[in-house]
């Protein structure tokens, strides 16, 4: 029966960042148009909304949801994820998809490397190696010496540094709270953060837009909501690995959709990237089997 659940949160996890790779081919498009604040506003007004039906629906309702003896941690969490979204969409906006999703996964190393720091987790010599060959990766795409300085090239590594930061915020929330109550929070206070800042920046839209952004509020209450279902049915060390799917299916979309290149150094810098990853992941797992 493992092995089934096993099989069916892989194939989840797939399709989970097929939709999220979707989400943000959206969020670049509609970012090129309009205001980043805006966007990611009305996307998370949708998401808002989602994630409060959820709960509703839940066994407590919105009051178990919502229900937390460490509010500023949940609060600063889900204010620094709807703020990540900002930058990485910006990034995409700059950089384009295929190379702000190459320097992106870069973040399962850097909440490694933060893990000791943050959480108090040993990170052995094995993980630090395989975290400096990822930064060498990175090192690879930003070509030293050329990109490495130019701000549009430090974004989607910044928004990789608030991702990884969010994460370890995120484990050492669950420690004392539920998921349930996690995600509330993470939907709700950046639905919150995202209106005060982003009410400042509105702009008409068109109604060939406003379909564009129907769609992108669809995908992203899918993607969570398939993202949800794979930990629920397959162990989290099971399926992570498959999370980079998210690169292959962004970098196609960059290069079908958006005409964008596929240069030597990016395909190079995120194998050794992707596959500092998965060291880590393996030996993470191994570590706590």
């Amino acid at each position: 029966m493992s092995g089934d659940n096993a099989r069916l949160g892989i194939i989840l996890m797939i399709a989970t960042t097929f939709v999220f790779a979707m989400q943000d081919g959206i969020s670049r498009y509609l970012a090129s148009e309009y205001n980043v604040l805006m966007v990611v506003m009305i996307r998370y007004w949708f998401f808002a909304a989602f994630v409060m039906a959820v709960a509703a629906r839940a066994k407590g309702g919105l009051a178990r949801a919502a229900r937390t003896d460490q509010p500023w941690l949940q609060a600063g969490r889900g204010a620094l994820l709807a703020l990540e979204i900002c930058v990485m969409v910006l990034a995409f906006t700059l950089l384009g998809l295929v190379e702000s999703h190459a320097v992106f996964a870069v973040y399962p190393l850097l909440i490694a490397a933060l893990s000791g720091p943050v959480l108090g987790e040993r990170v052995g010599w094995r993980r630090w190696v395989a975290i400096g060959v990822g930064f060498v990766g990175v090192l690879i795409i930003l070509q030293p010496g050329f990109r490495v300085f130019e701000p549009a090239a430090l974004v989607a590594l910044t928004s990789a540094f608030m991702f990884a930061l969010y994460g370890l915020l995120t484990r050492y929330a669950s420690r004392r709270d539920t998921t349930e109550t996690s995600f509330f929070w993470t939907g709700t206070v950046g639905a919150v953060v995202m209106t005060v800042i982003g009410v400042w920046f509105w702009e008409p839209m068109t109604p060939y837009d406003w379909a564009w952004m129907a769609l992108l509020c669809v995908t992203g209450a899918s993607g969570h909501w398939l993202l949800i279902k794979t930990y629920s049915v397959a162990e989290a060390s099971q399926v992570q690995p498959f999370a980079y799917f998210q690169l292959v299916f962004a970098t196609a979309l960059g290069m079908l959709v958006f005409g964008e290149t596929l240069e030597t150094n990016v395909a190079l810098g995120a194998a050794l990237v992707v596959a500092a990853g998965l060291f880590t992941l393996w030996r993470a797992r191994r570590v706590q089997g």
